[in-house]
């Protein structure tokens, strides 16, 4: 293989990113380190765009559709359908290109943040992009169509949250822990734990805490939770797999932790309490008024502040309950939608809260105890469905937030056998959103309402809420 050369010359000066020191030249006939002249096409899902080399696909990072680039692959064989690379030079940059505000984000550095290069609003347009595409070719869904518009990605509010900027606005961040229990942030698709000085879209009270500050022997990852304000941070801590289990602590060798910080060890019985407390509180403006929520750990909960807010509002919306019907809501963590659902339906109505973390249904009977029309049972939700089928349940509204591959055909079969007029699903991946409304859509059901949150401002992840009724 050859680099061909541009077909047009640049129209401005090259652009040369940050070259990772792990660049090999291509060797053996492995074309890892091959660097070709590409143009850039559409935005993929995954934070990387499409480019084509001699009919091969090349999911190239740190581009943006329109540019020519120089593209350095970074993994495939050379009987690959398709390779992945890194841009490591801009000949031809889009409008939408920005300096980088953090000096790891590029080829080789952290992995964590994927569209540091693009403009925040453009960032947006690429996420809604991806949305669409993934619910026409997988969920068979004009979404312009059922919207009567393109599809936006909402920018979501939150204290101490630049939103234009996009930075500082996550109030969980896990580092990981290198060699000599250094912490820091791990390559994309990669071990590597990267040095980092500070983490540029931590929330302010996550980014006190600095990692070069002090090492961490025998520790996998320190997550740093900074809840609201006025109550400690915490720190917790997990283990290297050697050191987990029973007397796994006495070869992880705990530090101070900085000063307004819990500290916690995940074991093999759940947590330690080392100083302070084991768990945050969250408060949530609902929609029909605030509430506390108490979250153990690294428990489940939205990192950017004005997610759980803007999330609780989007469903209740969508669900239109009435007083006095029932509801389902399903993979519920700690209960933060359960508690909104309860209050659209009243005292009169029922809630069944379903949740397989015991950790998190722990959370929740506690966040909940106080509305007694609230149900909440532990265990696999596809089991929880089919109890519910079985003993001739129905419901009029199912609420599902289900993990990242989403609910699958098996729990979306029992979701239907319960005859709900309305689906409300909260999806964190377009792709397994898109599977599943496929399948609700064989199963009867059609979306009717779409909206998207840019809850994680800087990476390829959104957040989307789906409306599907029967008929």
């Amino acid at each position: 293989m050859t680099t061909q050369p541009p077909t047009q010359p640049p129209t401005q000066p090259p652009t040369q990113l940050p070259t990772p020191a792990s660049a090999q030249p291509p060797s053996d006939g492995s074309p890892v380190g091959l660097e070709v002249e590409v143009d850039v096409g559409a935005v993929a899902h995954g934070g990387h765009c499409v480019a084509r080399h001699e009919g091969r696909v090349l999911f190239v990072r740190h581009a943006l559709p329109g540019e020519r680039v120089v593209a350095r692959v970074t993994e495939g064989a050379p009987r690959d359908s398709y390779w992945r690379a890194d841009a490591v030079q801009v000949l031809r940059a889009s409008d939408d290109r920005v300096t980088p505000p953090c000096p790891w984000a590029g080829p080789g550095l952290c992995g964590g943040c994927d569209w540091q290069h693009a403009r925040v609003e453009a960032q947006r347009g690429l996420k809604a992009a991806v949305i669409t595409e993934q619910l026409e070719r997988l969920g068979g869904v004009d979404v312009a169509a059922v919207l009567g518009r393109p599809l936006e990605v909402e920018a979501v509010d939150g204290d101490g949250v630049d939103v234009e900027a996009g930075l500082r606005w996550r109030t969980r961040v896990q580092y990981a822990a290198g060699p000599g229990g250094r912490l820091g942030l791990r390559e994309h698709r990669s071990h590597r734990v990267v040095e980092v000085d500070d983490c540029r879209i931590a929330a302010p009270r996550a980014a006190e805490v600095d990692p070069r500050a002090t090492a961490w022997p025998g520790a996998e990852s320190v997550e740093v939770v900074a809840p609201q304000p006025g109550e400690d941070r915490l720190l917790v801590v997990t283990p290297r797999r050697s050191d987990a289990g029973s007397g796994g602590t006495r070869r992880l060798r705990l530090p101070t932790p900085p000063e307004a910080s819990s500290l916690a060890v995940v074991g093999d019985e759940g947590l330690t309490r080392v100083r302070g407390r084991t768990w945050v509180v969250q408060e949530v403006a609902l929609p029909r008024g605030s509430r506390s929520f108490r979250v153990t750990g690294s428990g489940f909960w939205q990192v950017h502040p004005g997610a759980a807010a803007a999330l609780a509002q989007a469903v209740v919306s969508f669900a239109q309950l009435q007083p006095g019907e029932r509801v389902a809501d399903l993979y519920s963590g700690a209960g933060l939608l359960t508690a909104a659902l309860a209050a659209e339906v009243g005292e009169d109505g029922v809630v069944v809260s379903v949740e397989g973390d015991a950790r998190a249904v722990a959370d929740a009977r506690r966040n909940l105890r106080d509305l007694p029309h609230v149900r909440v049972q532990a265990g696999r939700v596809d089991r929880a469905l089919a109890a519910m089928a079985a003993d001739g349940e129905t419901t009029d509204v199912v609420v599902l937030d289900p993990p990242r591959v989403g609910a699958r055909r098996g729990v979306l079969e029992r979701v239907v056998a319960l005859r709900p007029r309305t689906v409300v699903h909260v999806a964190c991946d377009p792709a397994a959103l898109a599977r599943d409304v496929a399948v609700l859509g064989e199963l009867g059901y059609r979306l009717e309402g779409l909206r998207a949150f840019d809850l994680f401002p800087q990476t390829h992840h959104v957040e989307a809420v789906a409306r599907l009724v029967r008929g």
